[in-house]
């Protein structure tokens, strides 16, 4: 089931310049693979570091915490709507082993290891060229409210 942006803008409520997913090529049952591609043009490079254009290593967990949220829709069959959503509620055992920097395409992968009572655990890896860039575990929470 890949997913061009047109399809993850109904999975993620983020919009510019915080829509850090930009296609997803691969979802199974309990795992997701999808990819951003790092731009100079990002807005963030202008201060981080403007000598030295690096990805900052919070926007790459995020950018694996949002992967996880589409496979958390997925498995649900939802998308965000009022009284829906999944929020980024924590990331474990957080590695940056490579720099991600202007020119890569960072391969997100997302695999679910636990679900109980509305909170999803997932084991993530970014990669760029086939090196481990990040690795983390990414929880996430899905908020349902009166409205759903």
């Amino acid at each position: 089931m890949p997913m061009d942006i047109q399809k993850i803008r109904e999975y993620l409520p983020h919009r510019y310049p915080f829509l850090l997913v930009d296609r997803v090529v691969e979802v199974g049952e309990n795992n997701i693979v999808g990819y951003k591609n790092v731009s100079i043009n990002e807005e963030f490079f202008q201060g981080h570091f403007p000598d030295y254009p690096i990805m900052p290593g919070v926007l790459i967990v995020e950018a694996l915490a949002q992967i996880s949220g589409i496979l958390g829709f997925i498995m649900n069959n939802e998308t965000p709507k009022p009284g829906s959503l999944f929020l980024f509620a924590g990331a474990e055992k957080v590695r940056f082993k490579k720099q991600v920097v202007a020119g890569d395409q960072l391969v997100l992968k997302a695999e679910l290891v636990m679900q109980k009572r509305g909170i999803y655990k997932y084991n993530c890896t970014a990669t760029v060229d086939g090196k481990v860039a990040t690795t983390a575990e990414i929880i996430v929470s899905h908020l349902r409210t009166e409205q759903a």
